[in-house]
This record gives structure tokens, C-alpha cells and sequence, in this order.
């Protein structure tokens, strides 16, 4: 059934229009209250006496392209209520339709804080012009803060993390219900004091997600002893994976003489590798001088002082982390090797052709690099059975170690097989690091006692130490449903909110952005 349009189904309810016409750019109406009474604000008494009119202008929505003001001709009542110390009051409009002071009708103001919550100030000023809402950048996050409300939802399972509010500088931390999966506020740092004062304000919290960090955990465990902890799992297999790879660190010497990797020719190295191999030399120096410290019984703070550099590296010297020869990048040519092979064997060997074929084949690299990997591959074919063929990187033996047979190509199967012959030790912490994977996947954790003490006596003994420390919040992490993965995908969300504000966003703007926005 249709239904004529009334001039009062333009304007918000509960008004009736007066008048309408144009100023300039703009569609100005006229309009008054429906009601003939006023409730005083102060004790609640209707009153009919008028005392005066006046005239306040209000933003709307815009019709036909044009900016709405409402000319709205508001009344004053005289309150009769003796004991009330409000003799005159303005009419108060209906809820949802025009607050009072408001220069914005509440429709308005509505699309003005989705903006804002949605582009943030100066993105969404400028959207807002071209959606004829005239409002500027300052207001839109006025608008934002104003209308910012906290959760009010009973919380159980909560979600702590950092995040950088500039990297290697300065943190803060964020909090997430786990079971709402909503931002419950943030922190402005990531202090063990500043999180525990939090915790302590909310005792109805009894599982609480966190990372490996100590700071959360001794924060929850002195706010609320009876909370259970639950580390994280991604941070668990990450961390299971890196301790891994430093032990294939640790082991570079052993490998290169399984290898028969033990001696180099510079002059079957090209212009790069010889810069890497020249490198190597200087850090071989280095790492002499730490270790006869290191022998000579000097703590590694001394060794420090003495030599000037810095600890992380005096520490992985001593770990025997440091031995790499060459730092082997990931190369756009990896992927094309197996071609490259096949057309070398059938007698193509000048790089210009082989350039040309490849790049036919959707190859994107430059002349440079092909015509490197053909001299190297000339070099090596003259080189004797003494001199040393290049071995991989430490990431890429370690990524061989644990990678399927079948993905292999037959010279890394060989390496691989050599390795595990010569070096059992790896072997055995490989086996370890998959066991504890296993664990975590299959969320059995009746094994991780006789892990632990396993793995205390092999290569990842320092991570085992870990685990050890933190065992409890290990065990709740491989049984419980709960993680903190939501944590680190609301910090992604925080992040790109702060790249849409150029990274000039304070924090209470940031969560009431975040916590608007659910």
C-alpha cells in the first residue's frame, strides 16, 4: 500500500515542520514540538506556562545534495513546583532525537561517530564532505572519545599481550575477553605493577591467556592466585622451532666436517661470497678472543667490558651460535633451479641465453643474477675433491632436517643423510622438538614429564629449562581450548587503527576506536 510523503517524515520524529526554503547551499526548515507541555528537568512537574521562545540550529542529515539545518523554535516553561530551585527550564526533546545543547540531531551524531570510529579524523572529514555532513577532524574524535563506553560484561577468560607502541622503545599492553572476543581496555605499559593492579580489580577472573613472558605471569599469580595460566600455544611451537634451529647453530662445526666441508679456496668464490667468506674470518677472530676469555672463567658481563661488544652477541659466542660461513638468503632463482640444472646438463651454459629462456618462463630477475649462478657453477665444476662446495645456511639445514623426504631434491636428501649419520645429537633433538609439537596438537600432556627430563640432556636444553619454569602454564596450554591467538589478532586490528592515524593516536582514542567499533 503506498503512502504519501508528509513534510514531518523528512524531519526527525516528533517534530512538525513550520517552514522550508533554501539558504545558499543550504536546506533550511522550520520546526517546533509536537507536545503543548514541559517536564522540568530538575523534580519531574509537567508545566504548560510558556515563558519564551527561542531559536537554536541543528544539523540533520543532508536532502538532495544539500546541507539539512533545522531551525528548530524551541519553548521555555515555568516551573510551579514550590520546593524546586528551577524556576524557568528549556523543553527537553525525546530520547534518540535531539539532546540537549546538541548542535547535531542524534541520527547525525550517529554517522558522525561511525565515521569516526570507521576512518578515524582527517580520512573521515574529508569523506564527510563529500557526503555533505559538515564536520571537522577534531570533532569526529571528539565525538569518538565522547561517546566511548567500557564493557560492562562479567569477565572470566581474559587475553594479555604487549604491543609496541615504537619497537625496542616503548610498550604497552592490551587485555581481551576471550569469550566475547572484544577488547576489554588497554594498559599504557607493559609493567608487571601496572597489569597486577588491573587483575587485582577484577577477582571474578579465573583463567587468564598470556605469552611465555614472566611479567604477565607474575603479575597474575600475586593478583589472582587462583586464576589458571595458559601459555601460549603459537609462542610455544615458535619458540619449540627456534630451539631447533639453535641447536643446528651449535652444531656447524660437526656438520661442515661431516660434510667434508672444511677448507676453502678463495678463488672458486665469486665477488659476494668472498665479501661473506672475508666477513667470516673477522668474526672467527672474534669469537677466538671471547672463548679464551670465556675459558679463562670471565663472566660474560666482564667479557663485555672487556671487548666492547655487546652482550647478545658475547652470548651467542659462547652458546656457539655464531659459525656460519655463508648467510644464505632466499633467492628469486630458487625456484627455477631444477630448469636451470636440466638446460646446464643439455649444454646451454652462456647466462645472457639462459636469461632469455628463463625470462620467457615469467622470470623477473636481472641479467646479474643468472650470470652469477653460472659462474659459480663453472667454478665448482673445475674444483677439486678437496676444496669446499658451498653448504647451506643453519635455517636451511634446519629446514631440511624437518621437512618430508619426498620434498627433497637428491643432493639435499644426501646432505640431510650425512648429517644424521654424523651428528646424532641432532638427530635426537629433532625427535624432541617433533614429540613436543606432537604433544601440543594432539592435547595430550601425560608425556611431558619424561619429555622434559629427556630433553634437559640433549641440544634444547635451555628451552626444556623453560618449559620446566613455566610448567603449569605449558600443561594448561596443551589440554585447555583456550589461547591467546584472539590477543595477537586484536593487536592486529590496533595496528592498522594506528597506521590509519599515522601513528599519532593517543591511548584513549585507540581504545575507545577499538572498543567502539564491537
Amino acid at each position: 500500500m503506498q503512502q504519501a510523503i508528509q513534510r514531518s517524515n523528512l524531519v526527525p520524529s516528533g517534530f512538525v515542520v513550520e517552514s522550508a526554503y533554501f539558504e545558499g547551499n543550504k536546506a533550511v526548515i522550520a520546526v517546533r514540538a509536537l507536545g503543548s507541555v514541559g517536564l522540568c528537568p530538575s523534580c519531574g512537574t509537567v508545566s504548560r506556562r510558556v515563558h519564551s521562545r527561542y531559536r537554536r540550529r541543528v544539523t540533520d542529515l543532508p536532502l538532495s545534495g544539500r546541507i539539512v539545518q533545522l531551525l528548530v523554535i524551541a519553548r521555555r516553561f515555568r516551573c510551579d513546583a514550590v520546593l524546586c530551585g528551577r524556576q524557568i527550564f528549556t523543553e527537553r526533546f525525546a530520547e534518540g532525537v535531539l539532546a540537549p545543547s546538541a548542535r547535531r540531531t542524534a541520527r547525525m551524531e550517529s554517522i558522525v561517530h561511525h565515521l569516526g570510529l570507521a576512518l578515524g579524523g582527517r580520512p573521515a572529514a574529508g569523506f564527510a564532505k563529500r557526503l555533505m555532513l559538515p564536520v571537522s577532524k577534531d570533532t569526529l574524535l571528539r565525538v569518538v572519545r565522547r561517546r566511548s563506553r567500557p564493557p560492562t560484561d562479567p569477565l572470566r577468560v581474559i587475553g594479555i599481550d604487549d604491543w609496541a607502541w615504537r619497537r625496542n622503545h616503548r610498550y604497552a599492553s592490551i587485555i581481551c575477553n576471550l569469550e566475547r572476543r572484544r577488547v576489554v581496555t588497554l594498559l599504557p605499559d607493559r609493567e608487571p605493577a601496572t597489569a597486577q593492579a588491573w587483575l587485582a580489580a577484577h577477582p571474578a577472573i579465573s583463567i587468564v591467556a598470556r605469552d611465555r613472558g614472566g611479567g604477565y605471569g607474575e603479575a597474575a599469580a600475586k593478583a589472582l592466585p587462583h586464576a589458571v595460566q595458559v601459555a601460549d600455544r603459537w609462542h610455544l611451537m615458535e619458540n619449540a622451532s627456534r630451539a631447533f634451529l639453535d641447536a643446528v647453530r651449535k652444531s656447524m662445526r660437526q656438520i661442515r666436517t661431516v660434510i667434508g666441508a672444511t677448507t676453502i679456496d678463495p678463488k672458486l668464490l665469486t665477488a659476494a661470497e668472498r665479501i661473506q667468506y672475508e666477513g667470516y674470518l673477522r668474526r672467527e677472530e672474534t669469537n677466538a678472543a671471547i672463548l679464551s676469555l670465556s675459558k679463562n672463567g670471565l663472566p660474560i658481563k666482564q667479557i663485555v667490558r672487556q671487548t666492547g661488544h655487546s652482550r647478545k652477541l658475547v652470548r651467542h659466542v659462547i652458546r656457539g651460535e655464531r659459525n656460519d660461513v655463508f648467510r644464505t638468503r632466499e633467492s628469486s632463482l630458487d625456484v627455477h633451479l631444477p630448469w636451470l640444472d636440466d638446460q646446464w646438463a643439455s649444454g646451454c651454459r652462456n647466462g645472457a641465453e639462459l636469461w632469455r629462456r628463463l625470462k620467457a618462463r615469467g622470470f623477473r630477475g636481472s641479467l646479474r643474477v643468472i650470470s652469477e649462478w653460472a659462474t659459480r657453477r663453472r667454478r665448482a665444476e673445475k674444483a677439486d675433491t678437496q676444496n669446499l662446495q658451498r653448504i647451506p645456511s643453519a635455517r636451511t639445514i634446519a629446514r631440511f632436517l624437518t621437512i618430508g623426504r619426498d620434498l627433497l631434491t637428491k643432493a639435499e636428501a644426501v646432505t640431510v643423510a650425512a648429517i644424521e649419520v654424523g651428528v646424532p645429537s641432532l638427530v635426537d633433538a629433532r625427535e624432541i622438538i617433533t614429540e613436543f609439537h606432537t604433544m601440543i596438537r594432539r592435547k595430550a600432556d601425560m608425556a611431558l614429564a619424561s619429555w622434559i627430563e629427556r630433553a634437559r640432556v640433549s641440544l634444547v636444553a635451555s628451552f626444556a629449562n623453560g618449559v620446566t619454569k613455566d610448567e603449569a602454564a605449558v600443561r594448561a596450554a596443551i589440554t585447555s581450548p583456550w589461547s591467546n591467538g584472539q590477543t595477537e589478532g586484536q593487536i592486529t586490528r590496533l595496528k592498522l587503527v594506528r597506521r590509519q592515524m599515522y601513528g599519532r593516536g593517543k591511548i584513549d582514542l585507540l581504545q575507545a576506536r577499538l572498543i567502539g567499533a564491537e
